[in-house]
């Protein structure tokens, strides 16, 4: 005898060990696909094994891994999941959260996948005015950077790209790097350089402002980019405030998962 349907939406991340960027960003994800999706009972996974051993171990709280939330699911008795990643991009995060899901099924009559934060070209423009909506008083001696997180996978380019259409679609002062890959922290030094800028606003182009954001963005160390920016000889503040506090990217994960939603 075939089970009764029963939906689930899991919401995967890579996760945050500081808790208040948390709260403010991916809870408020979940909560509104929570909202969205009635009819769907909501779980959560993060990717980071690295964080849910921090918060375990720091707290005591307990976050499932993508297989561990798989197995909750089927526990429960759920029969059709749909899959929203809070990813930025379909770099190696989301590639392995795609390969541990799939490896389930076959105990499930459906598996479909909402697409991460940048998939399509709609979905670019989408973000910049998205973000660019919180920052409507910029100046044109002002540089706003963002610092993306970057990753050896070949999805990286997209940074490179909507660095890009930032300036095709008329923000030209503002500039997006990542801490570990390309565009660098010298090439957006260059940039601003050349913009003419005086002052510079640094935020996290990152869901969460999480460890990067407080301490390779704007922490105390030299290195950091705020104090390369300071030592440069521009004026420098710092939002400390993830891409998941914005309302307009919080609709378009919720969107991706409606799209998910079958035909």
């Amino acid at each position: 005898m075939d089970r009764p349907e029963k939906k689930g939406l899991l919401a995967v991340s890579f996760g945050t060990s500081v808790n208040e960027t948390r709260e403010k960003t991916i809870d408020v994800i979940e909560a509104d696909l929570e909202e969205a999706f009635g009819d769907h009972t909501l779980y959560r996974a993060w990717t980071s094994g690295m964080i849910i051993r921090k918060l375990k171990k720091r707290d005591g709280v307990q976050i499932d891994t993508v297989p561990e939330a798989m197995e909750r699911m089927l526990a429960d008795g759920i029969t059709d999941v749909i899959v929203q990643p809070t990813h930025v991009i379909n770099g190696i995060e989301n590639d392995q959260m795609v390969e541990d899901v799939l490896a389930y099924r076959d105990r499930l009559k459906s598996v479909r996948f909402g697409a991460p934060l940048l998939t399509s070209e709609e979905d670019s423009t989408a973000v910049i005015r998205s973000v660019m909506e919180e920052f409507p008083d910029l100046c044109r001696d002002e540089a706003l950077v963002f610092m993306g997180h970057g990753t050896t996978h070949y999805a990286n380019a997209i940074y490179a790209a909507l660095d890009y259409k930032f300036k095709d679609l008329g923000f030209s002062n503002v500039f997006l790097g990542t801490v570990e890959a390309y565009p660098s922290m010298e090439t957006l030094m260059k940039l601003v350089r050349a913009h003419g800028a005086r002052r510079v606003t640094l935020a996290p182009f990152m869901v969460v402002a999480g460890d990067h954001a407080r301490n390779d963005m704007s922490g105390e160390d030299e290195d950091s980019w705020r104090n390369r920016f300071l030592s440069a000889g521009f004026q420098v503040e710092c939002v400390l405030k993830g891409l998941g506090e914005y309302a307009g990217i919080r609709r378009i994960y919720t969107d991706h998962a409606r799209n998910a939603l079958p035909r």
